[in-house]
């Protein structure tokens, strides 16, 4: 089961490579074709962006696209030998051949700007089948200058290609990998943890059962910034406020970078996911301590009279903090009774 669902993975990974790549040929040649190569290769990207989210889905923000088009000139010798004329499914699954690594990888690859260091994790990659984690840690510790300065390289390599224990990726974390839910327009949500996803759905219908102004958007929904992913556990809209209202749910100790993580949000969420009709988006941290629970406002970057507006409307913190305790209290009780029967 495990070697047959790491064989899926790859499959859909190489599939949705070649398709990346083929579009991002697509895009450089209907550039070609304009007088004003710059302006009108713009206008693709947008106009694609457009209309290929309103008919798959995720995936082709103008961010991607753009990245698509890096990825063909990266790469252009790959495929070449395949033309627009000829692609059938088919067709499509040997083109998908001609790429040895996974999407992922390839995308922190382009990261990579100097083309000896980006050959260099790519062999290396492909020489100790490295997984995106690997590959990630190899990247940011600057193994390939590492690897030039040593005076044994050989013995380097040798130990740059162990395998670390978080490294590791299992066959369903590959399946879940963010990009191949994009790519193939699959809901992913999901959680890591058993607790922090019955509070997410608890807090959920606690909201919803305040009144009529919480709308449920969206559950867990992953936003990408980068070639990194984040995810937010619940979204709303406040029907009376007329804003996104952005939950982050941690189960340990508040700290500042929870609240620049939530700046982060706040600031992806007002470009990405806010009309020109609606306020800026508010974000609430639920996080408890010491059987405590500690609800934080993130209200930077709002004006002091939404400020207030959204201190007035939205739920009393202390009632959020009493029944956020009371709900991890309950669940943690239940979850200890449960495994009693077992122990006996």
């Amino acid at each position: 089961m495990e070697a047959a669902r790491r064989a899926a993975a790859r499959s859909v990974n190489a599939i949705m490579t070649a398709t990346y790549w083929e579009i991002g040929r697509r895009i450089v040649e209907m550039e070609q074709r304009g007088e004003s190569r710059a302006e009108y290769g713009k206008q693709i990207i947008d106009r694609l962006a457009k209309d290929l989210s309103e008919r798959f889905g995720r995936g082709f923000q103008r961010s991607n696209l753009f990245q698509m088009r890096s990825f063909y000139l990266t790469y252009p010798h790959i495929g070449q030998s395949f033309s627009p004329e000829k692609l059938s499914p088919e067709i499509f699954q040997t083109l998908s051949g001609q790429f040895p690594l996974p999407w992922s990888h390839y995308v922190k690859l382009l990261s990579v700007k100097s083309p000896e260091a980006r050959s260099f994790y790519e062999a290396e990659a492909l020489r100790g089948g490295w997984s995106v984690r690997q590959l990630t840690r190899q990247i940011n510790t600057q193994y390939y200058e590492r690897a030039l300065l040593s005076r044994n390289k050989a013995a380097m390599l040798e130990k740059g290609s162990a395998l670390r224990p978080e490294d590791a990726v299992t066959p369903e974390e590959e399946l879940k990998d963010p990009f191949v839910l994009e790519f193939l327009d699959l809901k992913d949500e999901y959680s890591e943890n058993d607790l922090e996803e019955s509070l997410i759905r608890h807090i959920e219908s606690f909201l919803l059962e305040l009144g009529g102004d919480f709308t449920f958007v969206g559950r867990q929904r992953r936003l990408r910034i980068g070639d990194q992913w984040f995810r937010v556990d619940l979204l709303f809209f406040h029907r009376r406020l007329r804003c996104l209202v952005i939950i982050d749910l941690k189960l340990g100790e508040f700290t500042y970078a929870d609240a620049g993580q939530m700046h982060m949000y706040l600031n992806y969420a007002r470009q990405n996911w806010t009309y020109p009709d609606e306020n800026p988006p508010v974000g609430l941290i639920l996080c408890n301590k010491k059987n405590e629970a500690v609800a934080h406002y993130a209200l930077e970057g709002l004006s002091n009279i939404l400020a207030a507006e959204y201190q007035t409307a939205l739920p009393d913190e202390k009632l959020l903090a009493a029944e956020l305790e009371r709900t991890r209290r309950a669940l943690e009780a239940s979850q200890t009774n449960k495994r009693e029967p077992d122990k006996q």
